[in-house]
């Protein structure tokens, strides 16, 4: 590991400060960037660490849930009002990685974690998101657990976060130092620059997350398949959010995770919910339209039939149908 300097700011003026050095990173669980400064897969300079930051609290008001950026993932999961007003958060949490990572780890380095992809975490191998222009090998390579939807000749490697999938789907904003994003807005595809994953610039800092309490996102769940039951990563997930009338859909959030580049949400999918009675036939059709636009590999064309039975199975338990 290269060697850097740490610095542990009072305060969130002099932490923006201290990380808009050249080559700076914030860190405050830890859980990911670690690893990935251990394993050669990143590395920097100057290392801001802001676990000293008031950015830890949870708290619902006028009909908002803010969620600091340094609350940890166990204390979010648990928290009543999160568990009664925003169930899918909760529930993808309990499904991330392991007890002891939960209560280390903090929810704004979570939606900030890179990806899996074997290519990229190995030091020794070629990748764009590591050095632009050297190439992807997963395109012909080992592309099991890699990207239907979002990818580009460049990149193919999934979002691994469960909570960022949750969040797209109750329509939360992220509160950072200088701005207000949504979070539909907040994860980029690859295109020709897959070392881009957020648009965050350099040095802006998560202070937290905004999400509004709605019927929509009350009504919510979280499924989650993977190789193993304990500490892995989706090979596919899906979260849904129902606004029903009687048996019809009034408005839906449809989210997926395993399958994509970034948090991915599909309003084709949806469309074919909304203002339609949930039946057997309109979630297959939201199933059809979701993987319209699949690009498959080698190794994951299993992973087109995979998604739409697993959103079958989530919607039909939401919404009661038999």
């Amino acid at each position: 590991m290269r060697n850097f300097t740490y610095a542990a700011p009072r305060n969130v003026s002099e932490a923006v400060r201290l990380a808009g050095q050249p080559d700076a990173r914030f860190i405050a669980g830890g859980t990911d960037l670690l690893n990935l400064m251990r394993d050669g897969a990143q590395s920097h300079g100057a290392i801001v660490d802001i676990n000293g930051l008031p950015l830890g609290d949870i708290i619902q008001r006028n009909g908002v849930i803010r969620i600091g950026a340094l609350a940890r993932m166990s204390d979010v999961a648990a928290h009543p009002a999160v568990r009664r007003s925003l169930p899918v958060v909760s529930e993808a949490l309990l499904n991330s990685a392991s007890p002891q990572v939960r209560n280390m780890a903090a929810v704004g380095g979570n939606v900030l974690q890179r990806t899996r992809c074997g290519y990229f975490r190995d030091s020794g191998t070629a990748c764009n998101k590591k050095i632009p222009g050297s190439g992807c090998p997963a395109l012909e390579g080992e592309n099991r657990a890699h990207a239907i939807l979002g990818g580009s000749d460049h990149c193919i490697a999934v979002n691994p976060s469960d909570l960022a999938v949750a969040l797209l789907a109750v329509d939360a904003v992220v509160q950072t130092d200088r701005r207000k994003i949504p979070f539909a807005d907040f994860h980029v595809v690859p295109g020709t620059s897959p070392d881009r994953e957020t648009v965050l610039g350099h040095g802006e800092l998560i202070t937290g997350f905004e999400i509004p309490v709605t019927p929509l996102a009350a009504r919510s769940r979280y499924l989650k398949l993977r190789d193993r039951a304990t500490f892995e990563f989706a090979v596919v997930s899906v979260a849904a959010a129902l606004d029903m009338r009687g048996n019809t859909v009034r408005d839906v959030r449809l989210t997926f995770g395993g399958v994509a580049t970034k948090p991915w949400r599909s309003p084709e999918a949806e469309a074919a919910l909304r203002g339609k009675p949930l039946t057997t036939t309109t979630i297959t059709e939201a199933g059809r339209a979701l993987v319209r636009g699949a690009v498959t590999r080698e190794h994951n064309e299993f992973k087109v039939d995979l998604v739409q039975r697993a959103l079958d199975g989530l919607l039909r338990d939401l919404g009661g149908v038999r």
